[in-house]
């Protein structure tokens, strides 16, 4: 029997530009090479790009994960993460009842990427 293995898909909302994307998917290759190569990390969107989320569960259910976590890559709670990611979430888990599927809060709401923000906002008037 293979060892478990957790997927892990940074959602974020898309947009017509592509170079829109270009933060989440460096985003995604660091998270790669800090897990490393049997630990697939995956970037989903909510609309305007691919994969979306259900395609990115159903890809690393089908490359063996069996838990997935979701990280909502959004600065807060806005409709999106409190009415349609839920949504999403329960037709993943329905079409795929034995893998675990969860959400963490939204980036944003984390203390200490707020902390990582204010730092960087201070290092930016020590540029002038």
């Amino acid at each position: 029997m293979s060892p478990a293995r957790h997927g892990l898909i940074l959602f974020a909302h898309g947009a017509r530009d592509a170079r829109w994307a270009e933060p989440f998917e460096r985003l995604a290759d660091k998270l790669r090479t800090l897990r490393g190569r049997d630990a697939p990390v995956a970037l989903a969107f909510l609309e305007l790009m691919t994969p979306d989320l259900a395609t990115a569960v159903a890809e690393q259910v089908t490359a063996g994960c069996t838990t997935i976590t979701v990280v909502p890559v959004f600065f807060g709670q806005g409709g999106h993460v409190r009415s349609d990611l839920p949504q999403m979430l329960d037709a993943c888990r329905a079409a795929h009842p034995g893998v675990p599927i969860r959400a963490s809060v939204p980036v944003g709401e984390d203390d200490a990427v707020l902390d990582a923000l204010a730092q960087y906002c201070l290092r930016q008037l020590e540029r002038d």
